[in-house]
């Protein structure tokens, strides 16, 4: 395990102390949780961005949609 150093402003450091309080977390393991979460989020940007050049380069074609026209109604 390594430790390192870390600045934040003041008011970003209350949010935190607020919610390790809140969740009876230490800094550190709130601190590891959401930087798990930060790089997952950035794997969901990473293939949210390849599916979206994955459409660019090969465009549904308007046969492949007609199926699903009749799905998009909602009654009221």
């Amino acid at each position: 395990m390594e430790t390192i150093q870390l600045s934040i402003d003041e008011s970003l450091l209350a949010e935190v102390q607020q919610a390790t309080a809140a969740l009876k977390m230490t800094p550190s393991d709130f601190m590891k949780v959401a930087l798990e979460r930060a790089l997952r989020q950035r794997e969901i940007i990473e293939m949210e961005l390849r599916d979206a050049k994955a459409y660019a380069d090969n465009p549904q074609r308007p046969e492949e949609i007609e199926e699903w026209e009749d799905e998009q109604y909602w009654d009221d």
